[in-house]
This record gives C-alpha cells, sequence and structure tokens, in this order.
C-alpha cells in the first residue's frame, strides 16, 4: 500500500473518520489553515493535549460549519490558487511597465539629443553654463562659457537658451533636451507667466522653442547629467563676459 492510499486509513484510525472522508484531506493540513486558525489550534492543543494536527483537524472543522472539512480544504486550495495566479498578473504588470519604461527611455534614433546646465559660485555669483548637443548622426557640439554673474536658475536657463540658439542654427528637426533643473524645465513650459525674475529669459528661451517643430524638454537627475555639468564648472573658472540673454 503507498503513502497516499494509507493516509486516509490513518486519518481514520487517529481521528474517528471514515476513510472516504479522508480522501480528499491533505496530509499537511497546515498549508491551508489561516493565522487565526494556526493559534486557535495551538491553544486547543494545550488545554485538551491533542497533536497539534488533531487539533487543527477540530479547528478547520468547526471553520467548516455545515459543510464538509472536504469542501472547506477545496475552497482554500482554489483561494491559494487564485491568489498565486493575482500574485502572477501583478509580477507579469511590473515586468511589462518595466520594459515599457525602459523602451520609453530610449530615445528616437533620429532625434537630436541635448544637455544643459548652470553653475554659480557662489549663489547668487559668477555664473558658468555648459551643454551639448548631438545629432543623429552621433557628431557632438559643446558649450562652455562664462555667463556674468546671477544665480542658479538664471544660469540654467542661460545654458538651456545656449543649447536651443545651437539647435535652431543646427536646423535640428526633432529635438530631446535633457537637464537636471527642474525650475527651469517646469518654468519654461508653464501656463502661467512664472518667476517673474526669469521673465527675460523665460520669453527667449520661448522663442526659440517655436522655432524647433518638435522638441521636448525631460528632466533628469544631476549623475546623469554630468558631461554638462562638467563644462559649466570648467566655464565658471573663466573670466565673466557680458554674455546674458
Amino acid at each position: 500500500m503507498t503513502a497516499v492510499e494509507q493516509y486516509p486509513r490513518k486519518m481514520h484510525y487517529l481521528y474517528g473518520l471514515s476513510p472516504y472522508s479522508c480522501m480528499n484531506i491533505p496530509e499537511n493540513l497546515f498549508e491551508i489553515a489561516h493565522r487565526k486558525e494556526l493559534a486557535s489550534s495551538r491553544k486547543l492543543a494545550k488545554s485538551l493535549g491533542l497533536s497539534a494536527e488533531a487539533a487543527l483537524q477540530q479547528t478547520l472543522e468547526a471553520a467548516a460549519g455545515k459543510g464538509s472539512l472536504g469542501d472547506l480544504i477545496a475552497a482554500r486550495k482554489r483561494e491559494k490558487e487564485n491568489a498565486a495566479t493575482r500574485i502572477a498578473i501583478r509580477k507579469q504588470a511590473r515586468i511589462d511597465a518595466q520594459a515599457h519604461k525602459i523602451a520609453a527611455a530610449q530615445p528616437d534614433p533620429t532625434a537630436w539629443l541635448a544637455w544643459f546646465d548652470g553653475a554659480t559660485h557662489p549663489n547668487p555669483g559668477k555664473m558658468g553654463i555648459g551643454g551639448l548637443l548631438k545629432n543623429p548622426d552621433g557628431g557632438v557640439t559643446t558649450i562652455s562659457y562664462a555667463a556674468g554673474q546671477g544665480d542658479s536658475s538664471m544660469a540654467e536657463y542661460i545654458a538651456l537658451i545656449a543649447v536651443l540658439q545651437v539647435a535652431v542654427e543646427a536646423r535640428a528637426s526633432k529635438l530631446v533636451i535633457y537637464g537636471d533643473s527642474r525650475v527651469v524645465i517646469d518654468d519654461v513650459q508653464t501656463e502661467n507667466e512664472g518667476a517673474a525674475i526669469l521673465s527675460a529669459q523665460r520669453l527667449q528661451a520661448r522663442l526659440l522653442l517655436a522655432r524647433l517643430a518638435d522638441v521636448s524638454l525631460i528632466w533628469i537627475p544631476r549623475r546623469k547629467n554630468a558631461a554638462a555639468d562638467a563644462l559649466s564648472q570648467q566655464a565658471v573658472q573663466l573670466a565673466p563676459v557680458a554674455r546674458q540673454p
């Protein structure tokens, strides 16, 4: 007799159940029991001196109510299978979302790419701007110069304007611009007037944006803007020039 065949007989002798009623009872009842039922069965085992499995058997029979223990076990199995399916669906959804995010982050191979950054020492203080414009063939134009006195937001705006000027001159048909200044990226795209102190820079940037057929501004963390940052920091060390917009 196999272990599977012996199990209903074992349950029959231990708990007084018929072999037929034991056929659908799993050997490990703990797999289908809820936490509260496990806690209750431990108390029952301690108070009546039952084995852990016998106490759990009684607890689950009570949970089954008017139904049979077999029906309860079958329902719990379905619950576990459904839960496993939901987990698998959520996991796949996360994988799909991540794949979509990665795909969306990949630039169009036909697009021009640009990065801009502004630096001040101190803030406000001496300004330096940096930028790069990369054409679809991989050619790169770099921008780096000192830009007088101002604060960090003004330096960032001047850097954006410099990149836009180069892009317009290069007749970039489709342009994706990356920068680590939320202030400037949000300000130049706002439907409202934006910060009054940056009105001149905002106007100039918008006029240049209007001359480009397809342009996107995307915020990136500073660590991903290292090349433009290095150019802006380098520019701060240069002599100031009157080149503010």
